[in-house]
């Protein structure tokens, strides 16, 4: 990451900020082309040239909690399931079975084996055919070289990053970021669900403080401020703080002693389709999967900021997701349908992304970049 990213300097930024009247600026006005949000052609290279081939955040590291854990969903059109081995590492297969393909788990829980339930044939945690009913029926049928096709997963930062197909672009070494999810955070909650929205038109109301007076009034305006963001980029992700009010009281306190947690919210886009919100008392990461141009499958798993086990710690966790799913969130996502529905307006050739909204310019930089 970029120097002066650290909680205290972020904070020292933030202060600055309010005592000057400004927020960090990019440096650029960026022009994305209407037609790129309506293109199926579009659409489909940036499945196949980025979203599959990118390490994608799959599910947190909690969602798989113990030997045998799995969590099956689509991912980028694909089947996958992933799961921790007998031996304490992660990872993951296209989900169907090499008899006729099919699939051999369904959402999450904890199994011993793989076993498909049309036919019966088992697989290993480790995704080897163990075992098919009737096996004289095969002639000739090498069990050894017809395990569940595997994809690269690999576990940092308490994620499971999934990369499909090869070669993979860019790499996947976060930039030296320190940490995103910790191992006393735990999973309490997750949610799956569609919305009318390109999922670039969703992300981006994700990654920009410009809108808070006008789309959170009465949500997030009396407890934050007006178009003041910090704004962090390590390699093709970035990071967007949104600061509350009472973080104002930090001036008082010496830099070193500072501490954030309940002032701010951080809000990670992880390149390419991947949110992590690290808000008050709960963090969220978000995945958003395109289905077509104008529709989008929302992964959400939920998990508290820490204290491990505790109670009292999950309870907090619960009303502060409550709040924020029922007001902001929930204004967030009528504005982006409506925009998708203004789409079919034809008022625009491009939408026009200014100095304030600079992690969408990035975002759409890298994308192009990509794509090429």
């Amino acid at each position: 990451m970029t120097m002066g990213t650290d909680d205290q300097s972020v904070a020292q930024r933030v202060l600055d900020h309010i005592a000057n009247g400004t927020t960090d600026m990019g440096s650029e006005v960026w022009s994305e082309p209407v037609a790129n949000y309506r293109s199926p052609q579009r659409l489909q290279r940036e499945i196949e040239q980025v979203l599959r081939r990118s390490p994608t955040a799959f599910c947190p590291s909690a969602a798989l909690p113990e030997a045998g854990s799995y969590l099956a969903r689509e991912a980028a059109g694909t089947p996958i399931v992933a799961v921790r081995g007998t031996d304490g590492n992660v990872r993951a297969f296209r989900n169907a079975c090499r008899h006729r393909g099919m699939q051999v788990a369904d959402g999450g829980g904890c199994a011993r084996a793989f076993v498909c339930r049309y036919h019966g044939w088992t697989y290993s945690l480790e995704g080897k055919l163990r075992h098919i009913p009737h096996e004289q029926g095969f002639p000739g049928f090498d069990k050894e070289t017809h395990p569940l096709v595997p994809v690269t997963a690999t576990e940092r930062f308490g994620l499971v990053f999934v990369t499909q197909d090869e070669p993979a672009i860019g790499d996947d070494s976060l930039d030296g970021l320190n940490r995103l999810i910790g191992p006393d955070q735990r999973l309490f909650a997750s949610a799956e669900r569609d919305f009318d929205v390109n999922w670039k038109i969703f992300l981006e109301g994700f990654i920009e403080g410009y809108h808070i007076k006008s789309t959170h009034p009465q949500s997030f305006l009396p407890y934050g401020f007006d178009n003041l963001n910090v704004i962090d980029f390590f390699g093709r992700h970035s990071r967007v703080t949104y600061p509350f009010r009472r973080i104002a009281k930090l001036a008082k306190i010496a830099s070193q002693e500072r501490r954030v947690e309940g002032l701010l919210t951080y809000v990670y886009h992880l390149f390419p389709n991947v949110l992590i919100t690290v808000l008050s008392r709960h963090t969220n990461l978000v995945v958003l999967e395109p289905l077509a141009i104008d529709r989008t499958r929302q992964f959400t798993y939920t998990l508290t900021n820490g204290g491990g086990d505790d109670p009292a710690a999950l309870a907090e966790a619960r009303r502060d997701a409550e709040f924020v799913g029922t007001t902001g969130a929930m204004e967030d996502r009528a504005i982006v349908q409506a925009i998708q529905r203004g789409l079919a307006s034809g008022a625009n050739d491009v939408f026009t992304f200014g100095r304030f909204e600079s992690a969408i310019c990035h975002f759409h930089r890298t994308l192009a970049a990509a794509l090429v």
